[in-house]
């Protein structure tokens, strides 16, 4: 799944620790969605984009080929 997470983490200036932190998960994790190596659950998905004020839609988008 694509995702912007880099984008917007950068927007705010937060570090994947940081945002890690925020949401109860390792940076390990934050780096992994940021890669494309790992889709996160849907509780972190919810988690992610309450703290980035905005819908999930908006974060993760589905691969297009």
């Amino acid at each position: 799944m694509e995702n912007d997470l880099k984008v917007r983490r950068a927007r705010v200036d937060v570090t994947q620790k940081e945002l890690a932190d925020a949401v109860n998960v390792t940076r390990q994790t934050i780096n992994a969605i940021e890669r494309g190596r790992y889709d996160p659950s849907l509780e972190l998905a919810f988690a992610l984009a309450e703290f980035f004020d905005c819908d999930i839609e908006d974060i993760f988008h589905p691969e297009t080929e």
